[in-house]
């Protein structure tokens, strides 16, 4: 199982009266900090709005924020945990993606999800459709997408769906690998989300679920693949390990049993957020120290 660190960016709070130059500053370093300790992965959340509530405090954009995080690192993987479908026209998402693993040398992973907060979808000016219309959305979306970045195919590609369409679309440059470009798919959705990133996806994402919840969900997600004959052993299984999932927050014996429950059930990654780490250079130093503990095997060099 890998370790992947959500880096700071303003939308839970971490940032509050922080003024901009100091905030980016700070979400360079932890970022910078988490790759020279040897965590997998780094990543934001695509959230334009503070949570719970919206406030008028920083929250950066997570695809520009990425570039510029993806030409200060040079080894961990990069992505959002997960991008709002709704958010952007899905061509120009793949055309976005495609353009950032090119600046990150390959090491962009393209997340994404229907979306759920609806203060910023109204506030942006995206209306706000009800959760089946979300879901169709991002089926259109999934297609488009996989068709743009899909390697060897065409450049020019062509999709004609009830929400997203394209027609002769083409987009170059391709995902950096010869194997294209990883797609994960994020939700807790059993009937349609996990149906989507069955089809479509190479890791289904799950949104905050215990590992009593997850050893439940299994084998749902399991059914999903065999539903389309595809092998469930293919799909890797990752968690969202919110910041307020008992056991995540603070170090020590807690958050070493919760990493060793969920490799023991064949996660390939947990992803989370320190809120900590926006002010404490030692939050990840323990986060890597327990991560070690639990068994999970971190970076070197």
């Amino acid at each position: 199982m890998k370790v992947g660190v959500i880096a700071p960016q303003g939308w839970t709070g971490e940032y509050d009266g922080w003024d901009a130059e100091r905030a980016w500053t700070r979400t360079v370093a932890v970022a910078q900090q988490a790759e020279r300790l040897g965590f997998e992965s780094v990543w934001l959340f695509d959230h334009f709005h503070t949570v719970p509530r919206p406030t008028d405090e920083i929250t950066f954009e997570s695809f520009t924020s990425l570039s510029a995080l993806a030409a200060l690192t040079e080894r961990v993987q990069l992505g959002q945990v997960v991008l709002c479908n709704g958010f952007r026209n899905p061509a120009l998402t793949a055309k976005m993606a495609s353009t950032l693993d090119a600046i990150s040398g390959g090491r962009f992973e393209l997340g994404i999800g229907a979306g759920w907060k609806k203060d910023e979808w109204l506030a942006y000016g995206y209306g706000f459709p009800e959760t089946a219309t979300r879901l169709a959305m991002l089926h259109d979306a999934l297609e488009v997408i996989s068709r743009m970045l899909e390697p060897g195919r065409s450049t020019h590609a062509t999709y004609a769906g009830k929400h997203h369409a394209v027609t002769g679309a083409r987009n170059v440059p391709k995902p950096v690998s010869e194997h294209g470009m990883p797609i994960m798919v994020g939700g807790n959705g059993p009937k349609v989300t996990w149906r989507l990133a069955a089809r479509y996806a190479d890791e289904l994402n799950v949104d905050g679920l215990s590992p009593d919840e997850l050893r439940e969900a299994l084998p749902v997600i399991r059914a999903r693949c065999e539903e389309i004959e595809r092998d469930p052993d293919s799909l890797a299984v990752s968690v969202h390990a919110w910041w307020g999932t008992p056991g995540w927050k603070a170090a020590g014996a807690q958050r070493v049993e919760l990493l060793g429950a969920y490799a023991e059930l064949g996660v390939s990654r947990v992803i989370g957020l320190l809120q900590a780490s926006a002010a404490d250079d030692d939050a990840l130093e323990r986060l890597a120290e327990d991560a070690r503990t639990a068994g999970v095997e971190l970076a070197t060099g």
